[in-house]
């Protein structure tokens, strides 16, 4: 193979491949058909593809997840739905995030893309996503499946005699790849044999993977690890469970997918994935891709279709003779509200703000009436830093959609920035009362009531998550938020003690959390213990001035004068609001 640029996208055997499909027998390729089931719209949600269903003829966002076997609900959201759920004993789901308990709920009426479909189970367990569940394979892989979410498409396919044929029917003389997918007599994962560093790894297309990752244990086989040269820490991530896992970013030499070789990439390693799998090819893959999955004949057919990859902005493409391909096909024009609301949401997260919001302006022009087009627009201002654009449509949507919790929490955000308490609450308290008792919001949404100085909403709603979410990955962060909003009311301390330790046996060493359970300490005059955690907190965090200030008070009430002078005039120095913060809590030497 020639040499290339890095931001260059090579196809080395695609033009062969498509070659081969060309010269199949004439007869044969005249029998081979290709239809379609049915088509389903995916709207982006930041990095996470979202398709809506009808369960019992309500509408529910779910995730597209390729990766995951079954398609799945957590249990707060099968009790809104109104699912009993049955308790599986004896039987685990697992993830990168751990495990947890698994059961099943049979909804009587599922319509996906005007289809319905009766009595139909759902797997319930796993952490909530944000949205009702997961979409996956017991669905996704009844029939073949193309996944083309750079048209923001999903469709159920059907072909017939086409064993020999290829089946990339929208690629016209444009090249494209074809990889065989490894089968197994289980659930129809898509897995197939890629290359990195010269190096055969099987890669699981996982739509529902927020991004690509190669576990720990493959990166060691191909020689990159935590330790070589310019691997960055790169925080955790997050799955199925209570557990998160370390992760690191990386640049590897070259990564070839059945063909297409890409110089250079940026990978995300994990300490841990599930099982066996080596990779998981993630959901950026899929926003650059246009992927036919053969389920019958077990290959999956793949054209590039544009838009950063692996770090990557590839500026063009050539085959193994250098000659340039041209790879990027045109997208019709939508001719609808929807169309240009789901546009513009993958332009948003392509990080196309300015396209992003003239296709929202299309779609509000078609639809004045549709909040969620206004909504839409208003969260991609916010990112472009047009807070008061941002902030006059969400005024909009919350005049067209009173009860539309999710444009109640992003404006009292605003005015939270804004210093703006009074107002802000009076959003919180309206979302609270359109949430459903057991939502995945009600986390954030405790949070915010924390922001804005009502501690005992804020401890209602963490409460109330609490119970409704009892193996979710969220648990250690509301278990703090309850600790910490007890310890401000100063009440029930044993209570907030046992909750800061239960946050801090799933997240050890973590400052807020640390910081939380000093304040209960001192809260409950053991002195000594308060300064030991505030000790803890500072040397994480050494410019806290509030664990600064407040370990300040707990110095002086133990007679250590001039520790709580050094600490306090620091404090000061960092934040010379502290005072007023600390005097707001009632704490004060």
């Amino acid at each position: 193979m020639r040499g290339a640029d890095e931001t260059m996208i090579w196809a080395r055997v695609v033009v062969g491949i498509l070659l081969s499909c060309m010269a199949v027998p004439a007869p044969a390729v005249a029998k081979c058909s290709v239809g379609k089931y049915l088509e389903l719209p995916v709207t982006m949600v930041g990095n996470n593809p979202v398709v809506t269903i009808q369960i019992n003829g309500r509408d529910a966002r779910f995730l597209l997840d390729s990766g995951a076997f079954f398609s799945t609900i957590a249990k707060a959201n099968a009790k809104d739905y109104g699912l009993p759920v049955k308790d599986l004993d004896n039987v685990r789901l697992t993830g990168i995030g751990g495990e947890t308990s698994l059961g099943v709920v049979n909804a009587k009426e599922v319509t996906i893309g005007g289809y319905t479909f009766r009595k139909v189970d759902f797997a319930v367990g796993g952490s909530d996503t944000g949205f009702v569940g997961l979409l996956g394979q017991n669905l996704l892989g009844t029939a073949d499946i193309e996944y083309d979410l750079p048209h923001a498409m999903v469709r159920i396919m059907k072909s017939d005699d086409c064993k020999t044929a290829g089946l990339a029917y929208w690629a016209h003389d444009r090249p494209y790849t074809m990889l065989p997918i490894k089968w197994s007599e289980g659930p129809k994962f898509t897995v197939a044999s890629v290359t990195i560093n010269g190096k055969t790894v099987d890669a699981l297309f996982d739509s529902g993977a927020r991004t690509t990752i190669i576990s720990r244990t493959a990166a060691k086989r191909i020689g990159v690890t935590p330790d070589s040269p310019g691997v960055r820490e790169d925080g955790y991530v997050t799955g199925m469970g209570q557990k998160r896992v370390a992760s690191w970013r990386a640049r590897f030499e070259a990564i070839d997918i059945g063909g297409e070789a890409i110089k250079r990439p940026i990978l995300t390693i994990a300490d841990r994935l599930l099982g066996d799998t080596d990779m998981l090819m993630g959901v950026d893959f899929f926003l650059t891709h246009r992927i036919y999955v053969d389920n019958k004949y077990h290959r999956m057919f793949v054209t590039y279709e544009g838009g950063s990859l692996f770090g990557l902005s590839p500026r063009g493409a050539v085959d193994e003779t250098g000659a340039r391909l041209e790879l990027i096909s045109k997208a019709a024009e939508p001719v609808d509200a929807a169309g240009f609301s789901r546009r513009g949401a993958l332009f948003a997260t392509h990080g196309k703000r300015r396209e992003a919001i003239a296709d929202f302006d299309r779609a509000i022009a078609m639809a004045p009436g549709q909040a969620d087009y206004v909504y839409q627009r208003a969260r991609v201002r916010i990112d472009n830093d047009e807070p008061l654009l941002a902030a006059a449509d969400l005024d909009k949507a919350i005049t067209l959609a009173p009860n539309d919790a999710r444009a109640r929490m992003a404006r009292a955000t605003m005015r939270l920035m804004a210093d703006d308490e009074t107002s802000a609450l009076s959003d919180l308290k309206a979302a609270d009362a359109a949430l459903a008792p057991t939502a995945d919001a009600r986390l954030a949404l405790a949070d915010q009531f924390a922001r804005a100085g009502d501690f005992e909403a804020a401890l209602a709603n963490y409460q109330r998550w609490l119970a409704a979410h009892a193996e979710d990955v969220g648990r250690p962060s509301a278990f703090a938020g309850a600790c910490w909003a007890r310890a401000v009311l100063d009440r029930e301390l044993d209570r907030a003690l046992s909750d800061c330790n239960a946050a801090l046996r799933l997240r050890r060493n973590t400052a807020e959390y640390l910081d939380s359970r000093a304040l209960v300490r001192l809260r409950r005059g053991e002195l000594d213990k308060a300064l030991a955690d505030y000790d803890a907190v500072l040397a994480l965090a050494p410019r806290s001035a509030w664990s600064l200030y407040a370990r300040s008070v707990a110095a002086r009430r133990a007679g250590k004068a001039a520790q709580a002078d050094a600490d306090k005039a620091a404090a000061i120095a960092i934040d010379p609001h502290v005072a007023e913060r600390a005097k707001r809590y009632r704490i004060e030497p």
